[in-house]
């Protein structure tokens, strides 16, 4: 079970070499150091204001391109600054109660880490060898790499040392002020090397929050069997931005029943957008219909995080390419103040503001954090579902329209409107015996029962 700090963590999630404008390629060696990690504590107020209280880091250490080839896990990359830099980061972000997820990569490292580099040059019985699985071939080494990148190379993950390296990396920075770890590529390794790992971790920081990236799966059995305290919910993430723009709200409600079930074993990591995925408001069209997605996110059960740019309705698509990210991964400017206008950028500042008041809702109802969600109403277009205490103690009534029409939904007497879209219903409002609200096309309404 997660440390009782997680049950009040809401995240921003900051891919720093993309905004911080970093240069894609590590620069040459005895090149300066770019102190741009300061760049991202210029933004600690702007997340405090959102509502956040969490940023979570993406890569920080130094990395040959886009810092998922990990050369030095003790190194910050030089492309962000050093070891006083991320120092000055961590405890800004301490000082404004603001926790701090590191993104650790321990699947594979770059093929250029001295460790590889090693491995190769001492060949088969070499003490480095055995850290990677390579086979040793008449036309020269092979190893297994993530998959198909060859500079993304495997570690061998039955092999005790790589246990000790990797243990030692997470309580390394955790002693250093981090509060938890995003394990990227969860799914990659085997369960058993993670529990390994997390006792060790855990012995010396009991309170760490340790998420993994997990895709497809046994979600409860890969938490059970690896000792992490949750996993990414890419289930409810794909089920949400379907539902909206396929217009298929029953999608929906057949993945809460199973995030449901999920709850049953541990607190889901929830999100509708990532350094990995096409941005929200392009899945689905707009800025209104991705308040949408929003409303579910702040809404339903979890440990919730917005990726930076969302609360700015920026657009952006995945492509399966070379540098196919980089939509998805841009520099941001160098404060808040600096953000495009409503000349430039009509729904950015309105995006944003509808950020706050739900992030708000959800911090005022910290319920919520394990709620379980019972189906009301559901068409194709239309779904309203009651977001209920585990305990039962409270509960909230939410109506999200896919239609261009207003819904007429029955609203329970002494319900009180704590959220929505559009005008045409106001915040307080308490529908008597046998009245109903109003929810906007699109749009969404939120009381409180």
């Amino acid at each position: 079970m997660a440390a009782p700090w997680v049950q009040h963590a809401m995240w921003w999630h900051v891919y720093p070499l993309g905004f911080t404008g970093a240069e894609p390629a590590a620069p040459d060696p005895g090149a300066p150091v770019a102190h741009r990690l300061a760049h991202v504590e210029r933004w600690l107020d702007y997340l405090v204001d959102l509502g956040l209280n969490g940023l979570a880091l993406g890569p920080v250490f130094a990395s040959s391109t886009h810092g998922y080839d990990t050369v030095d896990h003790y190194r910050v990359d030089p492309r962000l600054g050093d070891r006083a830099d991320l120092d000055r980061l961590l405890a800004a972000a301490r000082g404004r109660g603001v926790r701090v997820m590191l993104d650790g990569v321990f699947n594979h490292v770059g093929d250029r880490h001295p460790l590889f580099r090693a491995a190769l040059a001492g060949g088969p019985g070499s003490p480095e060898a055995d850290l990677f699985r390579i086979r040793w071939t008449d036309d020269g080494p092979e190893w297994d790499c993530f998959e198909g990148h060859r500079s993304l190379v495997t570690l061998n993950h039955d092999e005790p040392r790589v246990v000790d390296l990797v243990a030692d990396v997470m309580t390394h920075w955790l002693d250093a002020g981090a509060d938890g770890w995003r394990l990227d590529a969860a799914y990659a390794v085997p369960t058993a090397f993670w529990a390994r790992v997390t006792e060790r971790v855990r012995a010396a920081h009991p309170d760490a929050y340790l998420m993994g990236e997990v895709i497809h799966g046994d979600y409860p059995a890969f938490v059970a069997e690896s000792g992490l305290d949750a996993v990414t919910q890419y289930e409810l993430w794909k089920a949400t931005w379907s539902s909206i723009a396929e217009r298929n709200l029953h999608e929906l409600v057949w993945t809460l029943g199973r995030h449901d079930g999920f709850l049953d074993h541990f607190v889901p990591y929830t999100f509708v957008g990532n350094h990995d995925v096409t941005r929200i408001t392009s899945r689905v069209g707009d800025a209104t219909l991705a308040g949408l997605a929003l409303v579910v996110l702040a809404t339903v059960g979890g440990t919730p995080a917005v990726y930076y740019g969302d609360e700015q309705a920026y657009r952006g698509i995945k492509e399966d390419r070379a540098g196919g990210d980089d939509e998805v991964r841009p520099p941001y400017p160098p404060t808040p103040d600096d953000l495009a206008g409503p000349d430039v950028a009509p729904d950015g500042w309105a995006t944003h503001d509808r950020h706050a008041a739900l992030l708000g809702l959800r911090r005022r109802h910290p319920w919520l954090h394990t709620a379980r969600t019972h189906v009301v109403e559901v068409t194709n277009t239309r779904l309203a579902y009651a977001a209920r205490a585990a305990d039962g103690s409270a509960a909230l009534l939410v109506a999200l329209n896919l239609d261009d029409a207003a819904w007429r939904l029955p609203a329970p007497a002494g319900a009180a409107v704590v959220a929505h879209a559009g005008p045409a219903v106001a915040p307080g409002t308490q529908p008597g015996p046998g009245a109903s609200v109003d929810v906007p096309g699109p749009g969404w309404v939120v009381l409180e029962v």
